[in-house]
């Protein structure tokens, strides 16, 4: 069945935007800047753009030339660079880990809008005790998470609805800029506090004596989660690429905003945390907890800038979440349009009702309903370990291992010059790096990840 004639970009400006924001998202706010401090800050920063350069944009190119050279959703994409069926497998994979992402990362980013909502109400001007209380009484509600998720679930529903020129690009070309100047706005106000060379100084001082070999590890890890790859949604995106996009090109830039963003997060969390001396956590208690204790003490002098940068700051992660939830919607969306032969409203829906399903467990699971657990996790971690440690290692592997090996060497050629009208030079290292050293780096990861080595 031919593509859909709508589902193209109209601008290069448009799939560099709407690919990188679907690889923008809170990983670069609360992971990235903690990686970096805990190992070894600029010398980890230095592992991470060689990994990006080594791991991530051959694994990007990869998924491009699946998906731009089939023009179709990812399960068909998959299963015609080959003639064995078996193939298809990996795009059922990746659609549904995109499912199964963007039902629990909907959880988190409701948070992300509650706390928004809080921070333009001052409701989070307390002390630590109190913050902390407050995330704890919130995130345990029976119901009020539930509905700011389903509500992020709607947000995102209403943007892919309207297609991938009326609404996948068109707010991406608004988002992406929006976040960037909001992240801006922060880190210099962030810079400008007292004691915040202290928090420049330790994420730009290169410190080798902290980098091992889990160092390393970690860098491959977040280069690979970083970019999404292993979900299907460059794949997707790509079968929406023009046949004169520079596929080698558009990864570069792809992967440089995202690099670009996450040292931006560092900029903005560690000088401010060293401005009043509290130190950086991981993970939900980085965001929730920690920061809006760190931007009450940081501007207690002037309380309204303060208030002002909680707002951004939280605007700034909702904006990060959406550009993300977006991608993960539109790769369901595809394969239903496609393969089902249903139009893009019952298809978005269909998808996001399956969504706000998972968003609903998960969030119980926090709380409300503790023992909504799976192989003794909440289903929110379930659903994260599952996808970020099992499917998409698994899923990326395989698409290396089926671009390099099973795909015809003409089909790769054609795709990276662009059918002849870009330089090939690059082709040979492109395949070695795709066939040999790409696997063995997922399969460390993936092998890091589940604590075996």
């Amino acid at each position: 069945m031919a593509r859909f004639s709508h589902n193209t970009f109209r601008s290069r400006l448009g799939i560099i935007l709407a690919t990188a924001g679907s690889a923008v998202g809170l990983g670069n706010i609360w992971r990235f800047p903690y990686m970096t401090g805990q190992n070894g800050g600029a010398a980890f920063i230095l592992l991470y753009i060689g990994c990006i350069l080594l791991l991530g944009m051959p694994g990007m190119v990869s998924e491009f030339i699946v998906g731009r050279h089939a023009g179709t959703n990812a399960v068909r994409a998959y299963g015609r660079l080959s003639r064995k069926r078996s193939w298809r497998t990996v795009g059922y994979m990746g659609i549904i880990s995109s499912v199964l992402i963007f039902g629990f990362y909907s959880v988190v980013a409701g948070w992300c809008l509650q706390y928004l909502f809080a921070s333009v109400g001052s409701q989070l001007t307390g002390d630590s005790k109190m913050i902390q209380q407050y995330f704890q009484d919130f995130s345990s509600h029976p119901y009020q998470p539930i509905l700011w998720a389903l509500l992020f679930i709607l947000i995102t529903h209403l943007v892919v609805s309207q297609g991938v020129r009326g609404g996948i690009e068109r707010v991406s070309k608004l988002l992406m800029p929006l976040l960037f100047v909001l992240l801006v706005i922060i880190v210099v106000a962030s810079c400008l506090l007292p004691g915040a060379s202290q928090g420049i100084t330790f994420l730009f001082k290169p410190d080798f004596s902290k980098v091992t070999a889990d160092t390393m590890l970690d860098a491959l890890g977040q280069a690979f989660f970083s970019l999404s790859l292993g979900t299907a949604c460059l794949c997707t995106y790509a079968s929406y690429f023009g046949k004169e996009i520079n596929l080698m090109k558009s990864a570069a830039q792809i992967a440089l905003i995202d690099t670009c963003i996450a040292i931006l997060a560092g900029l903005m969390i560690f000088p401010a945390a060293f401005s009043v001396g509290v130190n950086a956590d991981s993970g939900p208690s980085l965001i929730f907890i920690t920061l809006p204790n760190v931007f009450n003490q940081a501007f207690s002098s002037v309380p309204l800038m303060g208030y002002l940068i909680s707002i951004l700051f939280y605007a700034l992660l909702a904006l990060a979440a959406l550009t993300s939830t977006i991608s993960m919607l539109e790769i369901g969306t595809s394969f239903l349009q496609e393969e089902m032969r249903l139009r893009r409203p019952w298809a978005v829906t269909i998808v996001s009702l399956v969504a706000a399903v998972i968003c609903t467990l998960s969030s119980l699971s926090m709380g409300a309903c503790p023992n909504l657990q799976l192989f003794e996790m909440p289903l929110l971690s379930f659903f994260d370990f599952l996808t970020a440690q099992l499917m998409m290692p698994v899923g990326a592997f395989l698409t290396c291992i089926y671009v390099g090996w099973f795909a015809p060497n003409s089909t790769i050629l054609s795709e990276l010059t662009n059918r002849g009208t870009l330089s090939s030079r690059f082709v040979p290292l492109f395949l070695f790096v795709v066939r040999f050293v790409c696997p063995v780096c997922i399969l460390l990861i993936f092998l890091h990840e589940l604590g075996i080595i």
